[in-house]
């Protein structure tokens, strides 16, 4: 945590694979993340978070979140407006000025966040179009020894999180994943009614 605090990007466990974190407000650390990915500046990183309450500060309508605490934490990203003032660096702000959230269901990874503030910017450990890794041997593969890896032991792989835009109306799938994205349109929908 120490690491992170200090502007490194670290790969920590998660829920599904092994994600490398970094500071969301840490300009430098988001650099070096995008840099270690291989991918596009303007890709968004999504935020995990371990409290609404950390990570409600950073966004332009916290009610819109708390429609979707039955199913955190675990496998649902909320794209949600970020209040212009929450400190928080492109691109995990994206240029719409949105954010990607979510609470991973690991106890190990929350703990690390909660260490590190209540939010961390997490994009899974891999470059960029390969496979993301679900052990810390295979991130050191990847990234050789200079990258600091937290080993929570083997990851379950699997299935990417469901993602839904809260900022559409009505809310739009933007990717169908481990938790049926019916099930969060239609407990999004008794909310509202």
């Amino acid at each position: 945590m120490a690491a992170i605090r200090a502007g490194s990007v670290v790969a920590i466990p998660t829920d599904t694979v092994y994600g490398l974190a970094a500071l969301p407000t840490d300009r430098g650390a988001i650099a070096r993340l995008v840099e270690l990915k291989g991918r596009d500046v303007e890709q968004p990183i999504a935020v995990l978070f371990d409290s609404i309450a950390e990570v409600g500060p950073h966004l332009r309508q916290r009610h819109a979140v708390d429609r979707l605490a039955s199913f955190w934490p675990g496998a649902l990203t909320a794209v949600v407006e970020a209040s212009s003032e929450s400190g928080l660096v492109a691109p995990v702000i994206a240029s719409e000025g949105t954010i990607g959230i979510r609470k991973p269901d690991d106890q190990v990874a929350r703990a690390v966040i909660r260490g590190c503030g209540g939010l961390l910017a997490v994009s899974s450990a891999n470059r960029h179009g390969e496979a993301p890794a679900t052990s810390a041997e295979e991130v050191q593969a990847m990234f050789g020894e200079e990258l600091l890896i937290l080993d929570g032991g083997p990851r379950r792989g699997g299935v990417a999180s469901t993602v839904i835009d809260l900022t559409a109306e009505p809310p739009k799938v933007l990717r169908e994943g481990e938790i049926a994205a019916l099930r969060v349109l239609a407990a999004l929908r008794e909310d509202s009614a």
